[in-house]
């Protein structure tokens, strides 16, 4: 495995710090440590693996409180089945599955329960389509809705407003803003989560509108605009991606 994509290990006391390095084409490094412990860190193609290295020892107090709060919650959920009983979030509340045997196609939310309507209700993946089908509307939904608030909630603070927002399913993040085009991108996932969380990460890519950076005018911004959005992402660092 070649130095720009392996796995490295620092010593922080008596604690190893094991670690996914990727070189990218980033401007600056980012570490984040996932919700299942691993630590990933992307730096900037050209920066020596010494200074990525140094970089980690400096941050190593931090990951370790981070994979330390994770732990808490282990075991990681189990792999979904798409039967009945299973239980799916919304919103941030649990909803349980109930399938229901039909000759049509139907998927509601009714008293703390997903009804799903179908033919064959022992084929796990034609109810994972019809559940994925109706996040995909109904979470769209939403998170236009919370984006709209959000944008009139930060006019009075100077914010540029996006040419466009983007919701789409990403793998490894909730949201990412392309400044040079005013492109803010916000995961379908964010369904999922609780409406304060989503306010969240919408609010913090349009703060990176006015500041590309997570530079200290970055985060007083943010804090201007939402005050508690320490509490907001500690509550959304528990959801997996």
């Amino acid at each position: 495995m070649s130095e720009h994509s392996a796995l490295h290990t620092i010593q922080f006391g008596q604690t190893p710090i094991t670690f996914a390095l990727a070189f990218t084409s980033r401007r600056t490094l980012r570490i984040a440590v996932r919700p299942d412990q691993r630590v990933m860190v992307e730096a900037p193609e050209g920066k020596s693996l010494d200074e990525v290295l140094e970089r980690i020892r400096r941050r190593a107090a931090w990951i370790v409180r981070q994979k330390e709060y994770f732990r808490r919650f282990q075991p990681l959920p189990t792999p979904r089945r798409y039967l009945s009983g299973e239980t799916h979030r919304y919103l941030g509340r649990q909803y349980r599955l109930k399938l229901i045997q039909a000759d049509f196609e139907q998927v509601k939310l009714v008293r703390g329960y997903f009804q799903i309507f179908l033919h064959d209700t022992r084929d796990p993946t034609h109810v994972a389509r019809l559940l994925d089908r109706w996040y995909s509307t109904h979470g769209l939904r939403v998170i236009e809705d919370r984006a709209a608030h959000c944008l009139e909630a930060m006019k009075r603070f100077d914010v540029p407003t996006p040419e466009k927002i983007i919701c789409r399913r990403m793998r490894k993040r909730w949201g990412s803003c392309g400044k040079k085009h005013r492109t803010i991108l916000l995961n379908r996932e964010l369904a999922h989560v609780p409406s304060s969380c989503i306010d969240y990460v919408i609010t913090h890519e349009l703060c990176h509108l006015k500041w590309p950076n997570h530079s200290r005018e970055f985060y007083f911004l943010l804090s201007q605009c939402m005050p508690d959005w320490r509490k907001r992402k500690e509550k959304l660092e528990t959801v997996l991606l």
